[in-house]
Parts: structure tokens; C-alpha cells; sequence
């Protein structure tokens, strides 16, 4: 694992928003679907399918920490919420530490290196097997 200065856009502590389309996208599944879709991830590339956050609370939602604009024109689940930016849209994305309190918010995978992201075409893939 690389060390927290590496990971610039990683919060010192707690938690902060980033504004979606500067590092990362993300797609957000809510519930056990998005946990599940995060392990068969895991499973799928060797334990390290890039960033994923869970929340807590709520929905439960699932951040997939995706390529910024690799969202686009691709047929996603009606259960798929896209943080993305553009004309007229500006998502933010929630991202905790790596260590301290962050609560509700807690990493499902912990990002490994700088731009190494979760595969999209695989995630658009793995959503629509579950369907």
C-alpha cells in the first residue's frame, strides 16, 4: 500500500466530498446487492478491485470509485445512481480517511495506488448478472 501523501485526493481524516469528475466517478449501489457486486469484484481480480466505500447507514449505499466519463453511454441498472460532472451537473462523492473515525462511511477495498480504479466494464458487467 502506498503511503497516505501518494493518495492525494484521500482525506488527512474523518471524511470529505470530492467533486465528482476531477479524480474519479463513481457509481453508488444501495443495500447488500452493492456488497455483494463489490466481493464478486474482489473475487475477480485477485482481492484488489480498486476503491469501494460502504456506508453505514441509510441505504447502505456502495461507491464504486470508477475512470472519470467511463459512465457514460453504457446501459446501467435502474438500482445504479451515477456521480458524474457536467453541463449543468455536479455530483460529490463521499470519502473517508484510511484510518480514524470516518463512521458511517468505511472502505470495502482500500484504494492501492494512484489511479488505479474500479474497472467499469466489469462493474456495468457484474450489476447486470445480477439483475
Amino acid at each position: 500500500m502506498n503511503t497516505q501523501s501518494e493518495l492525494t485526493w484521500l482525506p488527512e481524516s474523518g471524511v470529505q466530498l470530492r467533486k465528482a469528475g476531477v479524480q474519479f466517478d463513481a457509481i453508488r449501489v444501495d443495500g447488500e446487492e452493492g456488497r455483494d457486486v463489490a466481493d464478486w469484484l474482489a473475487r475477480m481480480t485477485g482481492g484488489d478491485p480498486g476503491p469501494i466505500v460502504e456506508s453505514a447507514t441509510g441505504r447502505r449505499g456502495v461507491y464504486f470509485l470508477v475512470p472519470v466519463g467511463s459512465t457514460s453511454h453504457r446501459a446501467w441498472p435502474d438500482n445504479v445512481t451515477r456521480f458524474t460532472a457536467g453541463p449543468s451537473r455536479v455530483s460529490y462523492i463521499p470519502v473517508p480517511a484510511l484510518n480514524g473515525l470516518t463512521w458511517p462511511l468505511s472502505w470495502r477495498y482500500r484504494p492501492t495506488t494512484p489511479g488505479h480504479l474500479v474497472h467499469t466494464r466489469l462493474l456495468c458487467t457484474a450489476l447486470h448478472s445480477q439483475e
